[in-house]
């Protein structure tokens, strides 16, 4: 069980400790809680006062990345490599190292986690190829008509934001209206994510878990972005 979310510090902490299993994930992500794990410590949990959310309609396409998208088109393929999407999402960024940053919070616990709630129909990857060479991509957990965004990465140029593109028209396609992005960054902010206070991103949850909608059916394996 975990602490009302209420009780989270002004930074979103919420509490520490317990394993991250399959069990333990359903209940966090239901609950409005995700999981932010640091290298040989216990897991930490967070609940954010405010909650970035990307909203299917406001999605904002700017005029570069769009004809660059059309210059250059991904094929999209959907959990065809889910535990490489993690592992690439891991891997250090050159921009963390100019930083001094070391280490990852998807650590091998987190993958290994991530993987089994894969496995379970719950977590599913969006992945951006070209010339057959998975270069971009996404990964998050979904429940009902939620879909929460975990971590992206790139090996080439706008290749993430074309997998999270993709995957906001898909959901919306669906029946879906949001994205969860849990913390809002500049990469966010441009594509149209705004925030939302915790308490009204609870009953947006709560609204969206009672929806029984298939996201991602099982013969969805790729489509081609143009």
């Amino acid at each position: 069980m975990f602490p009302p979310v209420e009780s989270a510090d002004e930074d979103g902490f919420l509490c520490w400790g317990g394993r991250l299993s399959v069990a333990t994930l359903h209940l966090s992500y239901r609950s409005g809680i995700f999981p932010w794990p640091q290298q040989d410590s216990p897991v930490l949990w967070f609940a954010p006062p405010r909650r970035a959310l990307l909203f299917c309609d406001e999605l904002h396409i700017g005029s570069r990345l769009a004809r660059y998208l059309k210059a250059k088109p991904f094929e999209i393929r959907v959990n065809t490599q889910f535990e490489t999407v993690m592992r690439e999402c891991a891997a250090p960024r050159e921009s963390d190292r100019r930083e001094g940053h070391v280490g990852t919070w998807i650590t091998p616990q987190m993958q290994r986690a991530y993987a089994a709630l894969h496995r379970a129909g719950n977590a599913h990857s969006v992945e951006a190829w070209q010339d057959n060479q998975l270069v971009g991509g996404l990964y998050g957990v979904q429940f009902g008509a939620y879909f929460c965004g975990e971590s992206m990465f790139a090996r080439q140029d706008n290749a993430s934001k074309a997998a999270l593109i993709w995957l906001v028209k898909h959901l919306q396609s669906c029946g879906a209206t949001w994205i969860d992005c849990q913390m809002m960054t500049p990469h966010f902010q441009v594509l149209g994510a705004r925030e939302v206070e915790r308490s009204e991103f609870t009953a947006m949850l709560q609204y969206e878990l009672s929806r029984e909608i298939e996201l991602f059916p099982q013969k969805m394996k790729r489509v081609r972005v143009s």
